[in-house]
């Protein structure tokens, strides 16, 4: 169900509100009565920065911000959101008004974020399922316009696409119904979507996407999502890869079942942020060409599976060792990298469920960032901190190329266990010319419990990075 966020100019004092304050804001300006009053005044004094008051006909809320609207602040004020929206939906709200009375222009947008977040759900495939109540978030802010609720409500509708994706089951989102489903969701937006099956893959001659197809009863996709505004502000396009691996079993390299591939339906979370993030760029119409790449496959162990030792030839013409056929996604992220020569890009970002060894080493607070293109690294570092999807920067030397030397080929698609993170981003690097940087977001694409606002299982991230960082680049920043 989507949460539409609204601006309005007016609010009657019977509505159900939050009122965002500063300490020093006065209590008379608040809709409340003698007793209300003196009670909100009690818990301010005592900094109490939460209060709910249950007026019975109305649900009140005050949320004290500190004046720093630092991006720690900031995301407090989303985890306040989330606080409020299970008590919205408790007592059945079916809209709440925001009366931002801060005096800070990202406050209104953060509590928005954070209580239309908190609301998603995905709840399709249960019989009777229970609804959230709440559907429409109304703003009353000096900083709100039509523009910024048109983004606003595009980058939400985005996270719950991205949401939705990693959460649909195998039975019911595999690589061709993918490739459908962009075409589907791009429809009315604008933007331009391409999607090649298996035939049109082996004329490209994706070696890398082929091998891992050949273990399953489903062909693999390659989609080209491109959106091109007539006011792009850059020439050459910005261009996103994503990795689409539907479900991994591991392949021949068999993953255990417990805690693993029980888990694969979410290998496609790099695949999902790409889709999202140029849904999000076409319904807020920024101003910049960006061009999308998502090949898509399941990894199986049966019919005429890829196997250890093989060599596979890639779409650039490379030779690969396997030597682990649970290394699929660089395989399948290899050739859209190869591929995404051809547009001369001004900078490659991918995006992919990639290591283990990325969740070991920063959790699933962090995305593991690697790349050779350091001032896009910084904005991308502050976009992070700005909308807290976190990026923590690993070396990316070139003395780990020397663990994926192969002894009959090009490469080897393992380096080792050691950095194993920074060597599938150096395997994926080799396939590039271009400004590039790697985010393995294996840690917090899936979440095996609820997070505040990023909820549980499918998270979206990505999509909320990336919508800051192109922000950045045109200095129109969404907030």
């Amino acid at each position: 169900m989507k949460t539409d966020i609204k601006l309005v100019d007016f609010r009657s004092p019977e509505n159900s509100v939050v009122y965002l304050i500063h300490k020093d804001t006065a209590i008379s300006d608040l809709s409340f009565t003698k007793t209300e009053a003196a009670y909100l005044k009690e818990k301010i004094e005592a900094d109490t920065d939460f209060i709910h008051i249950n007026s019975y006909f109305k649900q009140s809320f005050v949320v004290v911000i500190d004046k720093n609207a630092s991006d720690k602040a900031r995301e407090t004020l989303r985890e306040k959101a989330h606080n409020a929206c299970s008590i919205i939906n408790e007592h059945k709200l079916k809209e709440i008004f925001i009366d931002d009375k801060s005096k800070i222009d990202t406050a209104w947008f953060d509590f928005s974020e954070g209580l239309a977040l908190s609301n998603y759900q995905f709840n399709k495939y249960f019989k009777a399922p229970k609804r959230n109540s709440l559907q429409t978030i109304n703003v009353h802010s000096s900083f709100c316009d039509t523009q910024k609720t048109q983004r606003i409500n595009a980058l939400i509708e985005s996270v719950y696409f991205a949401r939705d994706c990693v959460n649909e089951p195998h039975s019911h989102l595999n690589a061709v119904r993918f490739a459908e489903l962009l075409g589907e969701t791009a429809n009315d937006t604008g933007l331009k979507v391409k999607s090649y099956l298996k035939a049109e893959i082996e004329a490209h001659k994706m070696g890398g996407l082929l091998a891992v197809n050949k273990g399953s009863e489903v062909g693999p996709s390659f989609t080209i999502m491109e959106w091109k505004p007539d006011n792009a502000l850059n020439e050459k396009p910005l261009v996103l890869v994503g990795k689409g691996v539907m479900f991994d079993t591991g392949g021949v390299s068999l993953k255990p079942t417990k805690g693993s591939m029980d888990l694969m339906k979410s290998d496609m979370g790099g695949a999902a942020a790409v889709a999202g993030s140029m849904l999000n760029f076409a319904k807020s119409e920024i101003p910049l060409y960006v061009i999308g790449l998502i090949p898509a496959t399941d990894n199986r162990p049966g019919k005429d599976a890829y196997l250890p030792q093989d060599v596979i030839h890639m779409y650039d013409g490379t030779t690969v060792e396997v030597l682990n056929t649970d290394a699929e996604g660089r395989m399948i992220l290899a050739d859209a990298l190869a591929f995404a020569k051809q547009y001369n890009p001004e900078l490659v970002i991918d995006l992919a469920t990639l290591t283990g060894a990325a969740e070991v080493a920063v959790g699933i607070k962090a995305i593991a960032a690697m790349g050779n293109a350091p001032d896009e690294m910084e904005l991308l570092k502050k976009a992070g901190f700005a909308c807290h999807e976190r990026i923590a920067e690993l070396p990316f030397w070139d003395d780990y190329k020397e663990q994926l030397k192969s002894d009959i080929a090009d490469l080897q698609n393992v380096g080792g266990r050691n950095a194993g993170a920074i060597t599938a981003g150096k395997f994926l690097e080799y396939f590039t010319d271009y400004p590039y940087i790697h985010l393995d977001i294996a840690g917090p694409a899936f979440l095996e419990s609820a997070d505040s606002y990023r909820g549980k299982q499918g998270s979206g991230v990505g999509v909320r990075l990336l919508n800051d960082f192109f922000y950045f680049r045109t200095e129109k920043q969404t907030r």
